[in-house]
């Protein structure tokens, strides 16, 4: 039988009631899509349903055996109370129906007769999850008769449609930030939400710390003051602090502080797992290969399976290697965010028609959408932290009273370790997603250009509403003013070139557009995801020549995604690569896309994507060091792992979770210094490049350093053994928190890492376009050249633009990761422990598998790293 390669997936199944005089209690599989929130299950409140809820409702629960829960009467009594409101809940739990309950009791109670404008504004960050709803809901809708429409509006929506839903608004639409800011900035923005009624925001908690929560709180913000009576609903999982998700949703210039708080912690704890394999558990690496069979028998043995890996590079190597096992021809997908939207869909919906066994997915599948037959999650490498795994978890069985099941597979043996931590982190309820954070001064300058598109402003109106919205409560009026100068000129510097004068102010004060084109300009380039430049991969040969490639040859290959700029770089004619689950060989390069044909070569390259590792949380970090520092705990780690661990002890010293661990040790002609902060990637980056400068200071001649989520390490030419020993070197001097002071100040001003934050925020400040009418979408290198320019005219001449400001702001969070850098050296101040070895240590193997490490994949790479580690572990476990 010939195998057939899925691009689809899932599906949701019939369930049954027990019902009790008192309770009632959810049991089996969800009825049908809406199910996961329409279940009931046991509550005091019941009794409330019926004054709450129209005939017409509780007919249809009753019909189905259902009995709305405690908060989603609690969120619709707040809703009739006009009072904003936070619904924290688990997966399961029915946050959705929660929040539309309120809408469409309200639209069948009072109709609003023909064309009356958008009542309820849905906000999601996924459009799967937009799409997913909106089906959803249909169904309710339909089976009670009620006169309400409802649409999507997202980037895949055709712009025919999008037109029409401007002149003919339905009654709910479904949307994105993205084209939620874009509505804004339309002239026709005040008719079309002074209706808005309701607002609900899904999946708050993955949004609101993201620049995509300013964009959205900012279009929140504008909202309100076209229609000021609107209601708020936020419906979020469980988080740690939910008094910032509460303060994000009210306005405060209505008089509430932080909207009302419905949380529910019932529900069945989930039911995680970690690896356990006979096979020998590589050092290093991140493919987790050797435990294909094991998953692919887990997959046989389960109804719907969805496996999550960090990376679309993890995605595409995990999809290849089930497939190479697949002899049962069963059906198994691949959904990453660089795939067609076309494939993606066609994923989604298979997924929820239950044609698929299992799918192989990015982040793209971390939030919401409802698969109730999904009863195994599977994750590949570590999850980085407690609340992503558990939002990953409960993908799997959305039943609020039946635990959802996961198997973490570690894909090397740091990994292990940090899998155990994420699980018990887990296990304990803990949560360490990112909190709120001050709201970026470039996305501020890309709305007021947005306001302006949609009418004249005046400054002081909208600064008020401005700092209306939870990100922007502290900006002051300075700096404020300095975002409209920007937009107005371009800043002091670029004041006299016209090109960046987008605003002016007119005789009676109001800001306006300074021409058409702006506004025009600001549509194509909206956003505030910065992904790198891609080329479309189409399916196709070319008609070739002596000179090279003539021409196209296939006009109508169909269009298999996206590949980012810098990878094609590395790629030749004739080279393969991963991509879609398919083996594609690289034909040629035309204009904006790369012509593939499918190949059979076992030994592909495989495409990374800039920004997809994932920084290890600082919760799981510490219970890292926890565990390391038990002994006594580690009987529940694998044999392999105790053995590493008991070598590293006798060879050198295990890592005290409140000191820090510095080894120094010759190799290969070098000196090498690993630390091992276990701070996360990021973290480790930062004090590489600072530590490296204060050793060039020091005459230890480094010549570079690696840096993984555990550990770092740096090498050079002088002793720092000796060094260290005869005074010429301190430790405490080294990690001193004086080098976050001048030595990080010239770093960041000449390093390549902040001239490429510059470069995100000036794209979405609206310096630089991405998107120019009437030509071809920029390239990388052209934007490269442009932004590397304009930041050292403004370093040199106006150290204090506001470009600069968010650019520093950005770098000192997301790239650098300072915070974590400050807390770090602030804990190992004084407690430093040096350990001068005579050769490489056990715990220092898989950092310096790492070093000089070549960007070779498939079985190959596996090859090397297994020479290269059986080198290193024969010096660092070898007789003395």
């Amino acid at each position: 039988m010939r195998k057939e390669r899925w691009g689809f997936a899932g599906r949701e199944t019939g369930g049954r009631i027990e019902a009790s005089p008192a309770i009632a209690r959810y049991s089996a599989p969800p009825l049908d899509a809406c199910s996961s929130y329409l279940s009931p299950v046991s509550t005091a409140r019941r009794t409330e349903a019926v004054p709450l809820l129209p005939d017409r409702f509780l007919r249809w629960f009753a019909g189905r055996g259902w009995t709305p829960r405690a908060h989603q009467l609690e969120l619709l009594s707040l809703a009739k109370a006009d009072k904003d409101a936070l619904l924290i809940a688990p997966t399961g739990a029915g946050k959705t129906l929660a929040g539309f309950l309120p809408t469409l009791v309200e639209l069948a109670e009072s109709p609003r007769g023909d064309n009356p404008g958008i009542h309820t504004l849905y906000v999601s960050p996924l459009k799967a999850l937009a799409v997913d709803v909106a089906r959803n809901l249909e169904r309710p809708v339909a089976e009670m008769g009620l006169n309400i429409r409802i649409e999507g509006r997202t980037g895949d929506t055709p712009a025919s449609r999008r037109q029409r839903q401007k002149r003919e608004p339905p009654d709910i639409l479904l949307t994105t930030p993205e084209q939620l800011a874009l509505l804004i900035g339309d002239p026709g923005a005040s008719r079309l939400f002074e209706t808005v009624r309701r607002v609900v925001v899904d999946e708050l908690h993955a949004l609101a710390p993201t620049k995509r929560g300013d964009q959205l709180a900012l279009a929140l913000a504008r909202i309100r003051a076209l229609a000021p009576d609107l209601v708020m609903a936020g419906l979020s999982a469980t988080v740690k602090g939910p008094e910032e998700l509460r303060r994000w949703l009210v306005d405060p210039r209505r008089g509430a502080a932080m909207a009302e708080l419905v949380e529910i912690k019932d529900g069945a704890a989930p039911d995680i797992t970690i690896h356990a394999t006979d096979e020998r558990l590589p050092w290093s690496g991140h493919t987790a290969r050797h435990a294909i069979p094991e998953i692919y028998e887990a997959i046989k043995r389960h109804k719907t399976t969805l496996l999550f890996a960090n990376t679309r590079a993890q995605a595409e190597m995990t999809f290849q290697e089930l497939w190479k096992v697949n002899e049962d021809t069963l059906p198994i997908a691949l959904h990453h965010g660089s795939l067609d939207v076309g494939q993606r869909r066609r994923v989604e919906a298979a997924m929820g028609e239950g044609r698929l066994k299992a799918v192989v997915a990015t982040s793209t599948l971390d939030l919401g959408i409802d698969w109730g037959d999904v009863d195994l999650v599977v994750h590949i490498g570590s999850p980085k932290g407690s609340s992503r795994l558990l939002q990953r978890t409960g993908r799997a069985n959305h039943r609020l009273d039946e635990p959802s099941k996961a198997l973490m597979v570690p894909a090397n043996r740091f990994e292990v370790i940090e899998c155990e931590a994420a699980r018990e982190a887990a296990l304990a309820g803990e949560q360490d997603a990112e909190t709120v954070k001050p709201g970026g001064l470039d996305v501020l300058a890309q709305h007021v250009l947005g306001v302006a598109c949609g009418g004249p402003f005046d400054a002081d109106a909208l600064y008020s509403e401005v700092t209306s919205a939870s990100p922007y409560a502290a900006l002051d009026r300075a700096t404020f003013d300095d975002v409209v100068e920007f937009v107005a000129t371009g800043g002091y510097s670029l004041r006299s070139y016209e090109r960046y004068a987008k605003i002016r102010q007119t005789q009676d004060g109001l800001w306006r557009v300074a021409n058409p084109g702006v506004a025009q300009r600001w549509r194509m380039n909206i956003g505030t995801i910065i992904e790198a430049v891609s080329y479309k991969v189409r399916l196709g040969k070319v008609r070739r020549a002596a000179g090279g490639v003539v021409g196209k040859a296939n006009f109508g290959g169909r269009v298999l995604g996206e590949i980012e700029e810098y990878f094609v770089a590395t790629m030749s004619p004739g080279d393969t690569f991963m991509f879609g689950g398919e083996i594609l060989r690289y034909e040629a390069l035309i204009e904006n896309e790369i012509y593939v044909s499918r190949s059979s070569s076992e030994a592909p390259k495989v495409p990374t994507y800039v920004g997809g590792r994932m920084p290890l949380t600082t919760d799981v970090a510490a219970r890292v060091r926890a565990i390391l520092d038990a002994p006594e705990t580690w009987d529940t780690l694998p044999t392999q792992v105790r053995e590493w661990l008991t070598y590293q002890a006798e060879r050198s010293v295990i890592p005290d979770r409140n000191r820090l661990l510095v080894e120094t040790f010759p190799r290969a002609g070098k000196h090498f210094l690993v630390t091992y902060p276990f701070e996360g990637r990021l973290a480790h980056q930062t004090l590489g490049m600072l530590l490296t400068r204060r050793l060039e200071r020091a005459h230890a001649r480094p010549m570079g350093f690696v840096a993984s989520d555990y550990a770092l390490a740096i090498w050079g030419l002088s002793d720092m053994s000796a060094m260290l020993d005869g005074d010429l070197l301190s430790l405490d001097g080294l990690f001193d928190q004086d080098m976050l002071g001048d030595d990080l100040e010239a770093w960041m001003a000449d390093s390549a890492l902040m001239k490429r934050t510059f470069r995100n925020c000036a794209i979405i400040g609206g310096l630089i376009d991405r998107n120019v009418v009437g030509a071809a979408r920029k390239m990388g290198r052209q934007i490269t050249m442009s932004t590397d320019l304009i930041y050292d005219v403004l370093r040199r001449h106006e150290p204090g633009h506001v470009l600069l400001r968010a650019a520093r702001a950005d770098a000192a969070r997301g790239l650098i990761d300072l915070e974590r850098v400050v807390e770090f050296l602030d804990r190992t101040k004084g407690r430093i422990e040096h350990r001068a070895l005579d050769r490489v240590s056990p715990l220092a193997v898989p950092i310096l598998l790492e070093v000089g490490r070549e960007p070779v994949y498939g079985a190959f790479q596996d090859m090397l790293l297994k020479e290269a580690a059986e080198t290193l572990v024969e010096e660092a476990m070898g007789p003395r």
